[in-house]
């Protein structure tokens, strides 16, 4: 099996990069190891296109989608992961080092598109990009110098991912089908719905709940069919409590 089959489902998604010299570089290295999918979420300089960092790898970088936010950008992933470099950064989210996450992503890809985030250069992710996520990765830098620039820190994580192997035959089993995040936000909105209409949360604290929901429903790592199930189950007590009361007098 070819890297360029293994990593069909990989997308490499570029949150606000500042800089489009590291846009166009982070397209040179993902083309040298067969990611061939870039989106980028609301860059600074709109003409990256035009990046001349991106030697060998101006279709994919003409390719690439553009996104207005992180929730569309994963809108299509069952799997979304962040990196971080942590620092003083108190995360909500479970951090598994760069060979272990590579070895989880092999086997994710498998059955579905699996999407990881790249934040600015300056700012990295911010909370509320890291509530899509359903838990992080870190290179392992050195403590007294943490960052990496932006091209080389996607350069490793793809690097590793192609170089892991995953024995798919030995599987006796096919691989679930999990919940793309486009389900996971429809419930994520129901439930939200639920909790304001049932006076469970206030409409000043909806966007905080919101950020904590993402987590929670990211944490339950969904099915399909499960979720499915879910969200149909929301509807039906968002009407029960929408009904009016036809007891009262």
């Amino acid at each position: 099996m070819s890297n360029s089959i293994q990593l069909e489902n990989l997308r490499i998604v570029l949150v606000r990069t500042r800089n489009p010299l590291n846009i166009g570089a982070a397209a040179r290295v993902m083309s040298n190891f067969c990611a061939l999918y870039l989106r980028v979420v609301t860059p600074y300089e709109r003409a990256f296109r035009e990046a001349v960092s991106a030697v060998g790898a101006a279709p994919l970088l003409a390719n690439a989608e553009e996104h207005k936010s992180v929730d569309d950008a994963v809108r299509d992933c069952s799997l979304v992961i962040g990196t971080t470099a942590i620092g003083h950064r108190e995360l909500q989210h479970d951090i598994h080092s760069l060979e272990a996450a590579a070895t989880k992503i092999r086997h994710k890809l498998v059955s579905g598109r699996v999407a990881i985030l790249f934040g600015s250069e300056k700012t990295g992710l911010s909370n509320s990009d890291l509530s899509h996520c359903h838990w992080l990765l870190r290179i392992p830098t050195r403590e007294e110098h943490r960052s990496m620039n932006l091209a080389q820190a996607v350069a490793v994580v793809v690097y590793e991912i192609s170089r892991s192997t995953v024995k798919l035959a030995a599987r006796n089993k096919l691989p679930r089908n999990a919940a793309n995040m486009e389900t996971i936000n429809r419930i994520n909105a129901a439930l939200l719905e639920a909790l304001q209409t049932s006076g469970y949360i206030h409409r000043r604290s909806a966007a905080r709940a919101e950020e904590k929901l993402r987590r929670m429903l990211r944490r339950f790592e969904l099915s399909s069919a499960d979720a499915e199930v879910l969200l149909g189950m929301l509807r039906k007590i968002l009407w029960k409590l929408k009904a009016p009361d036809k007891t009262a007098s």
